[in-house]
Order: structure tokens, then C-alpha cells, then sequence
């Protein structure tokens, strides 16, 4: 086996270009273990939606979205009409008619 001091040196900008590569390499790695635990603390579970067990939509409603609040929840239908509950006991809170513009 051959000494490895016999070797030639290395060239300065093969050994600058190992260090940009070993850089980049590192600074991958530490982003992508970044990028992961931001999407971890993106999704927490911490607040159910609510079920919408004991819900009673009028006749003739037809259901197209659904969105909710801290407090509310809202129902459009496609009369385009926005019927707005409250959480707690499912009542009516307001209805808003969308008229075109």
C-alpha cells in the first residue's frame, strides 16, 4: 500500500469546492429537519370541529359550504343565503341574503 504522503497536494480550489459542497450539504440537511418541524407545529390537534349533531336546517335549504368561528357556525346555501348558529345551542344567529353586484 502506498504512503499518503507520497500523493500530490490538492489543488486550492478542489479543496474550496469541498467545503462549498460539505456547506451546502449541511445547511440542506438543518433546513429540511427545519422545514419538518414547522409542519409538525402547523398541524396542532388541539380544537374538534364542531359535529353537527343536533343541527335541523330549515325545508328547501340545500347545504353548499360550511365554515366556522370561535363561537358561530355558518351554512350557505345555494339561494345564496348565509345562515350564521351559534355554537353553543345551535340557534339562529343572523341570515345574510349575497346579492350580485
Amino acid at each position: 500500500m502506498e504512503d499518503p504522503s507520497e500523493f500530490p497536494a490538492e489543488p486550492t480550489n478542489l479543496k474550496m469546492l469541498r467545503r462549498l459542497v460539505t456547506t451546502l450539504l449541511i445547511v440542506m440537511i438543518v433546513g429540511f429537519i427545519a422545514l419538518i418541524l414547522m409542519l409538525v407545529m402547523r398541524f396542532p390537534s388541539s380544537k374538534p370541529t364542531n359535529p353537527l349533531t343536533n343541527l335541523t336546517i330549515p325545508a328547501g335549504i340545500n347545504a353548499t359550504a360550511y365554515t366556522q368561528g370561535d363561537d358561530w357556525f355558518a351554512i350557505v346555501d345555494d339561494g345564496n343565503t348565509i345562515h350564521i348558529y351559534n355554537q353553543s345551542d345551535n340557534s339562529l344567529r343572523q341570515t345574510i341574503k349575497i346579492t350580485p353586484q
